[in-house]
């Protein structure tokens, strides 16, 4: 059906649908499109003060902060704002044992303090159009799908060239709707950032994996950074004489608070969503590779726990790390529960049973279901073996780190080889930072044995067959050997290769047993398992996009939002509790009266700062207190969220800052594959919060100085 038509029904519609909204990740540029329904949600300002290129709007304070991560602009000054485990490689980059970042929290003064984060970019989207017609330009219906993929990849290279030298920024083709529609997106990208401030981890952190990804939340996850530019306003690599960044826009501050039933949206970057998948779809991500994953994360944690306890020093080493591995851990916990405890299986199925109803007399959709079933059964075997040799054999640290040097070993020239080597000398520094060999020994054994359990003697890579072989299914003993005679494991002997390398010593590289492990997951996965997945994986994708095209056709009435693929996006939704279970009733704030409650100075994500109490017991809260007196900390709204908007703005009606998104309810979790308007909640720290802390804990008021704030 023509988009038009569609539109047409969805404007007709929305006076009757039930505004409790908050499903949806909506493309910016067709806002227009939602308007109405945003408003009757209590909006007070329309879709062009929040997307227009005809002038400044709120779309240009926000940014794409590095590769994961969303942050807003605060001051016209280029002072922005993020999440705390948003910035918090950059934190531990900057920390040692004597300057404890992570630990005691870092204020720059002054500009002079302010530090360099080399490699840290800033993405800020100027527009956005839809080239559809131009990158399916010659795809035919009877095309396979690699002569489909390849055109489109040929039309969007050829359009990304010319638009890129006719507009002079960065520019990307990104695909909607399952590859139904395509975007240009164009970006400035900003190369000079550089790191303000953060508060301690004991608030940044507080409560640390143990309330990772669960609601009530008492966490002040928030890190503060600058873009600086050069003299004209343009990005710029890092210089002392880049000037802080003027913008075209910046938020404005709101410490009105929010109450029960407010409207709030979330603009930022969610970065992937699945919400079209069949059924079979979902119960193998759910209750197969989940599984896998959260045992394999498991062990990992175990092991890491273990060494951070006995040293500060590991601790602050492998801070990041555990914070990456355990992320995802919690996540697929609650994601598998909440599919199984919602029927989202159920569900996804009834209504598979109104679409093979609806589709029995279309020949173009109706046999979609029984190929999914029949894709999906053949993958389990497929997905498994990948998943193990991801989870399991690149957790090996030094089998991860022995993969970069293929590209030592496969240069053909001096110039070649002179690159590789430079940058595996800046790798190889980072790397050994923050290594720590009886936790990766640990780890390689864990891993080791889960896998070589889990694979098939007759379908592994010959890693696990030579444990068996030459060492008698002793995975202890081959470990100990791995480490032994690795070059890998050793600082001195790769500096030594790299300082000294010439395409001789490539069969040293190659002889290593760390590398030889390295090859043997890959030579495995490649000649074993990649055909097979990609070849699966690329019907899925052509009859996903069909699927995509059908369901549309189906409900033409109702309005398709894309999946979220790390581009630009509104959601909107109301702040409002929830209750997860039976006779559990929660409320949708929560104050620093509960971290005094949480406080347990016996455990680090427990531990409270000295001053905030003392802040607290004098009820020092200055003007960010809420008008009941007490200090709010975080709050919970029905905004659909995903990765990718960690650190998002969330705003009121408005378009006033009142907080910084941050997380997901635990029993929530399944919105990336099935949203739940009952308990789907975004998790965000309250604004005022933030201030408070830069404020009255930091002492930082100069930042608070450059902010535009509404009392």
């Amino acid at each position: 059906m023509k988009k038009s038509i569609i539109i047409l029904a969805i404007i007709a519609l929305l006076p009757l649908r039930v505004l409790v909204a908050g499903e949806g990740m909506w493309i910016p540029l067709l806002l227009s499109f939602n308007e109405l329904e945003m408003r009757q949600m209590g909006m007070r300002i329309t879709a062009d003060d929040i997307y227009s290129i005809n002038h400044s709007s709120l779309k240009d304070a926000i940014v794409k902060f590095g590769n994961g991560c969303t942050g807003e602009i605060v001051s016209e000054n280029g002072l922005l704002l993020t999440n705390h485990h948003c910035g918090y490689s950059w934190i531990q980059y900057h920390s040692s044992v004597e300057h404890d970042y992570l630990t005691d929290g870092f204020w720059a003064m002054n500009a002079g303090e302010e530090l360099p984060c080399p490699g840290l970019t800033v993405t800020i989207m100027r527009r956005m159009e839809n080239v559809t017609d131009l990158i399916l330009d010659g795809v035919g219906a009877m095309m396979s799908e690699k002569e489909r993929s390849d055109m489109v990849k040929r039309n969007s290279d050829e359009l990304k060239r010319v638009l890129e030298a006719e507009s002079g920024y960065t520019v990307s083709i990104e695909s909607f709707y399952l590859g139904n529609e395509y975007y240009a997106i164009y970006n400035e990208i900003f190369r000079d950032v550089r790191f303000v401030g953060a508060p301690n981890s004991n608030i940044g952190k507080f409560g640390g994996d143990t309330d990772n990804w669960m609601w009530p939340r008492h966490t002040g996850d928030f890190s503060v950074f600058r873009v600086y530019a050069d003299n004209e306003g343009k990005p710029a690599e890092y210089s002392k004489e880049n000037k802080p960044y003027h913008p075209d826009y910046h938020l404005t501050i709101s410490l009105k608070g929010v109450d029960e039933g407010d409207f709030s949206f979330v603009f930022g970057y969610p970065a992937r969503t699945s919400e079209y998948l069949s059924s079979y779809a979902v119960n193998q991500e759910a209750n197969l590779l989940n599984p896998i994953r959260i045992d394999l994360r498991t062990r990992i944690l175990d092991v890491y726990n273990k060494y951070q306890e006995q040293d500060p020093a590991v601790r602050i080493q492998y801070a990041s790390k555990h914070a990456g591995v355990a992320n995802g851990w919690k996540k697929w916990i609650g994601a598998t529960e909440g599919i199984n405890n919602f029927k989202g299986i159920e569900k996804k199925q009834e209504f598979e049973k109104a679409f093979t109803a609806w589709a029995a007399d279309k020949p173009q959709y109706r046999n979609i279901l029984t190929e999914f079933e029949d894709n999906y059964n053949k993958l389990e075997k497929y997905y498994t073996a990948y998943t193990y040799m991801d989870e399991a054999g690149f957790s090996i640290e030094v089998i991860d780190f022995a993969s970069q040097f293929g590209k030592l070993v496969n240069a053909a020239s001096s110039e070649q080889i002179e690159k590789a080597v430079a940058s595996l000398k800046t790798k190889s520094a980072a790397f050994f930072k923050d290594y720590y060999q009886p936790i990766d020994e640990e780890v390689a054994t864990a891993m080791l044995t889960a896998y070589r359990a889990a694979q098939p003697a007759g379908f592994r890579p010959e890693i696990l067959n030579t444990i068996d072989k030459k060492y008698k299914g002793n995975v202890e003993k081959y470990v100990a050997q791995l480490f032994g005679k690795t070059m890998f494991a050793s600082q001195d002997r790769v500096s030594e290769l790299l300082d000294n390398y010439d395409a001789k010593k490539a069969r040293l590289i190659e002889k290593d047993p760390a590398y030889q492990a390295y090859l043997s997951l890959v030579s495995f996965n490649e000649e074993n398992v990649y055909p097979e997945l990609l070849r699966i994986m690329a019907d899925n994708n052509a009859l996903l996009r069909t699927y995509m095209r059908a369901q549309m056709e189906m409900q033409p009435e109702r309005n398709f939002y894309p999946d979220a693929n790390f581009t630009l996006r509104v959601t909107y939704g109301k702040i409002g509790g929830f209750e997860p279970k039976d006779a559990m009733v929660y409320k949708h704030y929560t104050t620093l009266d509960g971290i005094m409650q949480k406080e347990n100075p016996n455990i680090y994500d427990y531990v409270v700062e000295p001053k905030l109490k003392e802040l607290y017991q004098a009820q020092d809260y200055g003007r960010y207190a809420d008008k009941d007196g007490s200090m709010h900390v975080a709050f919970c709204a029905s905004n659909h969220t995903t990765g990718g908007n960690s650190g998002s703005p969330i705003l009121n009606a408005d378009g006033h800052l009142i907080g910084l998104n941050f997380d997901r309810c635990w029993e929530g979790t399944m919105s990336d594959m099935m949203y739940d308007p009952d308990i789907c909640r975004n998790i965000s720290v309250d604004i005022r919060y933030v201030l408070f802390i830069i404020d009255k804990y930091a002492g930082a008021s100069h930042l608070i100085d450059e902010m535009t704030i509404e009392q």
